[in-house]
């Protein structure tokens, strides 16, 4: 088991050293979230998946028993389109080997998870990894449980096995890490997601073109 640091700038994730797994975000999930308003959780898991395109970190998608729990949410569908969902009977995602080896694949060991629910399929997997050398992080925000005991109690959880809770917005950032990197400061400001700090970065970008056009 590894015992990477939880301090110092090497604790911060890069695009470079990042993999992305979105588990189970089904019509059959989020019709009992309720620690979250289930239009958040889509909100921020949207704006999670565009980041990842825009800053080139790998992503895999899952989803569990598709043909009763239903499609792959179509806002993160979007953003892959020519990518299939890996369709599991496993509970626990990290039990697929189609899962791990598609992570292990990319050879980059900080694992950054969201998934419905919470409490199952975002811990179980999340623990698991962690325990086999993965520097696991779980993006709470774009996760929910079946109530909001349920996905503290999970995250509580999580944080004892090592995994290191974090919100969509704070990935991005980390992502980013300096606004000279202008290939993505158009996606780390994203205005339909970010909320109004987005709307905010639209309107500043606004204000700068019609200065330049003047």
């Amino acid at each position: 088991m590894s015992n990477p640091s939880r301090t110092g700038l090497d604790a911060l994730l890069t695009p470079e050293e990042s993999v992305l797994v979105l588990i189970d975000h089904q019509p059959f999930q989020f019709a009992n979230l309720n620690s979250h308003e289930p239009t958040m959780v889509v909100n921020n898991v949207v704006g999670l998946a565009k980041a990842a395109k825009a800053f080139g970190v790998p992503t895999v998608l899952t989803t569990v028993l598709e043909e009763r729990g239903g499609l792959l949410i179509q806002g993160i569908q979007d953003v892959f389109p020519e990518q299939k969902p890996i369709d599991r009977t496993f509970i626990n995602t990290w039990q697929d080997e189609r899962v791990v080896d598609a992570v292990k694949a990319t050879g980059r060991k900080k694992l950054i998870l969201a998934g419905l629910w919470t409490e199952i399929c975002l811990a179980m997997p999340a623990i698991q990894a962690a325990g086999e050398g993965f520097e696991v992080y779980a993006v709470t925000d774009a996760s929910g449980g079946v109530s909001a005991e349920a996905h503290d109690m999970a995250v509580r959880r999580m944080v004892q096995a090592g995994v290191v809770p974090i919100t969509w917005m704070a990935v991005l950032g980390e992502w980013q890490r300096d606004w000279a990197r202008e290939e993505t400061v158009q996606a780390a400001a994203e205005a339909q997601h970010g909320g109004a700090t987005g709307v905010a970065f639209a309107w500043e970008m606004q204000l700068l073109a019609a200065g330049r056009a003047a």
